[in-house]
């Protein structure tokens, strides 16, 4: 049911991050990611404030968590599971790991992606 669960979540997820696409398309124009940028920052800003909810006011179900961050915001963007991720370790004071574990996920994340991109193009090409 969990499975379900999320992927309903995360198909409406991914139709607002469409959503955001076409309208920051029509509205701010192409020659920048404007789109990317306003759902990373918008779903960062969505993981930390329905988790503080689930903290401290609401008692969320373990369904309810995940149908909001794992499905809607994991099909919104993958980002607010990273930023999250950042923040509870730098809450935990655990510094070096924070910042360890963003070194690692944009440069490896940058290489693979560089790697992906030449893996098809010497096959293709």
């Amino acid at each position: 049911m969990h499975y379900v669960i999320v992927a309903v979540g995360g198909g409406i997820g991914a139709a607002l991050r469409y959503g955001v696409n076409v309208g920051s398309g029509q509205l701010l124009g192409g020659d920048y990611p404007w789109h990317t940028l306003i759902v990373n920052v918008a779903g960062c800003f969505a993981m930390g404030a329905i988790t503080e909810m689930a903290a401290l006011k609401f008692n969320f179900s373990n369904e309810m968590r995940l149908f909001l961050t794992t499905g809607i915001l994991g099909g919104f963007t993958t980002f607010s599971a990273f930023a999250l991720d950042f923040a509870l370790m730098a809450e935990r004071r655990d510094y070096l790991m924070a910042g360890g574990y963003v070194l690692a996920s944009v440069v490896l994340s940058l290489a693979a992606c560089f790697a992906g991109l030449g893996a098809v193009r010497s096959i293709l090409a």
